[in-house]
């Protein structure tokens, strides 16, 4: 087997590995020894922690839904912080402040992570819950994550984000057939142990598992669940905890929250090199095989495709799977032209969605390096 064909069929196999037969080995696993969560019905103290950024227009609303969570109004406070706004977010903070919504402002703009290392020695409860502003919680959320906080060997669980659309795009549907794809992965990777990460728009921790973290940290959400997880804690994934967004507007705003967190990955890796090391995280086949190879996932794509080239004068099987590369990407530009105007098969909504999430991967790779990528997120508005 010559170079060419050595480099296509190895990058063809990891990338197979990657994307098909991991999460397949990983469900078919979860459903042949599945681990349970004993979870009990408690109210223990709970913080739920809120860190905002110029969210002026949707600060009152998220606070009076999680003021309306269905949980003793005794046994819960809110923490929220206003992280360097510009507007007048710090203004309709305060205006909601009360024995249960604590206030705290910062003048000038430090990161998420910075803010959660001064609110978390802050809060009171035995179980801190992590939201975002933008966000709605289903009203049995927290009682979903309380509950299986009560199972002694869970240290952090985590709960499931619903995304929403309001018009069509089949881009935008491509984007929720891959989060649907990967809430599978994390559903089966719990039940089997613990996930990998967290979803960082709902998950709750026990308050005396909390270390501090960076105050650069890009993913709190992975970090502080991995860490948790290193102490030998399950991290848990509760699909009953739910969490509501709506779909990113068009691939554009959805690419940049992917290099956000994708820029995020490699710097976890670059810094918790025990992650990598098999003697020191039991999760290491998860971590490697759901984290690390999609970070690789480019350069793998970019040899099949030169391989490929190079064998389609061999044999025919090259040139047929050339064939098929070439009609998977022209769909994906079909996704790219049509994105948006609601006439675009499926299949090439979700062709395109792939190939952002790939060039995401390339874009976060280079912010990395440069330092480009910011513990400051720029949002953009969904309207």
């Amino acid at each position: 087997m010559g170079g060419p064909e050595a480099a296509f069929w190895l990058a063809f196999a990891l990338l197979a590995y990657t994307y098909l037969l991991y999460p397949a080995t990983v469900v078919i696993l979860a459903r042949a020894r599945p681990r349970s969560v004993v979870a009990r019905r408690a109210e223990p103290l709970v913080s739920v922690v809120l860190v905002a950024h110029d969210e002026e227009s949707r600060i009152v609303s998220r606070l009076e839904n999680l003021l309306a969570l269905d949980y003793p109004h005794d046994r819960l406070e809110i923490l929220v912080a206003s992280d360097g706004s510009t507007d007048r977010t710090a203004e309709r903070m305060r205006a909601r402040a009360s024995d249960r919504v604590r206030v705290f402002v910062f003048a000038g703009r430090r990161g998420k992570a910075a803010v959660l290392n001064d609110l978390l020695p802050e809060a009171r409860g035995d179980v801190v819950v992590f939201a975002d502003a933008r966000q709605r919680f289903e009203p049995s959320a927290l009682r979903a994550l309380v509950a299986a906080l009560s199972d002694p060997s869970v240290g952090a669980a985590s709960g499931e984000l619903v995304l929403e659309a309001d018009s069509r795009g089949e881009a935008r549907e491509g984007v929720g057939v891959y989060w649907a794809y990967e809430k599978a992965i994390r559903v089966s990777e719990s039940a089997i142990d613990s996930t990998v990460g967290a979803t960082g728009a709902i998950y709750a921790i026990r308050r005396e598992l909390f270390e501090p973290i960076p105050h650069d940290t890009i993913l709190d959400d992975v970090l502080i669940p991995a860490r948790i997880m290193r102490r030998g804690y399950r991290v848990v994934f509760i699909r009953e905890a739910l969490a509501y967004d709506r779909v990113a507007p068009n691939a554009q705003v959805e690419f940049q929250r992917k290099v956000r967190t994708i820029g995020g990955t490699f710097q976890l890796f670059a810094r918790e090199h025990w992650l990598l090391d098999p003697r020191r995280n039991r999760l290491w086949l998860q971590t490697v095989s759901h984290k690390f190879l999609r970070l690789l996932s480019p350069a793998l794509l970019v040899a099949i495709f030169v391989a490929n080239g190079l064998l389609c004068q061999t044999e025919p099987i090259y040139r047929a799977s050339f064939a098929l590369q070439l009609v998977f990407y022209g769909a994906a530009f079909v996704g790219f032209f049509l994105e948006g105007a609601g006439a675009c098969p499926r299949p090439a909504g979700v062709a395109y969605a792939f190939c952002v999430l790939n060039w995401a991967t390339v874009v976060g790779f280079a912010r990395f390096l440069t330092g480009g990528q910011t513990v400051a997120w720029k949002k953009a508005e969904i309207r």
